[in-house]
């Protein structure tokens, strides 16, 4: 069974749901998350992408960030990407939203409105090895740091939401 995700007009106001492939292709404005999870010493826990997802692969990027599905509440997919990327679940709070829109060289394209989650989490990290190809806590300072001298090895959204990520925490 294919996942349809939910597209979406500029206000956020659900229109529609598309597979999720068809989506990409097409280009389509659909609604996204992006979660960013923090240790007690203010860590951010970071993950390198599955070295076969569909696009991206290989790249590192925030803790886990993934599409509300149809018929499914944007809470209720948080939780469940939390659970089947890292293995995990912690409390979220939604901070901002923002869009972008980027074609990878594969053709497919993200064009996104993304909700951003803030959590806290300290435990064990297992994530599904089919998603997440690598992982690791780091400093604020310490990845951007290495985002400007590397920005090659990170995704785009990563890299265009960091600045913005520093300020909510700082």
């Amino acid at each position: 069974m294919s996942e349809k995700i939910i597209i979406i007009d500029e206000g956020d106001n659900e229109i529609g749901s598309e597979e999720k492939i068809k989506v990409h292709r097409n280009g389509l404005l659909h609604r996204a998350f992006s979660i960013y999870i923090f240790n007690q010493l203010g860590q951010l826990l970071i993950q390198q992408r599955a070295l076969d997802a569909y696009h991206s692969e290989g790249l590192w990027s925030n803790s886990c960030c993934s599409h509300q599905r149809e018929k499914e509440k944007l809470a209720e997919a948080t939780h469940r990407r939390l659970q089947e990327e890292l293995g995990f679940d912690c409390s979220l709070e939604e901070l901002f939203t923002y869009s972008y829109r980027v074609e990878f060289e594969n053709g497919l394209v993200e064009n996104e409105l993304v909700h951003v989650f803030f959590g806290e989490y300290d435990g064990k990290v297992n994530p599904d090895p089919k998603e997440v190809a690598d992982w690791k806590w780091i400093d604020l300072d310490e990845v951007k740091e290495d985002v400007k001298e590397n920005p090659d090895q990170y995704s785009y959204w990563f890299k265009k939401s960091l600045k913005r990520i520093i300020a909510e925490r700082n």
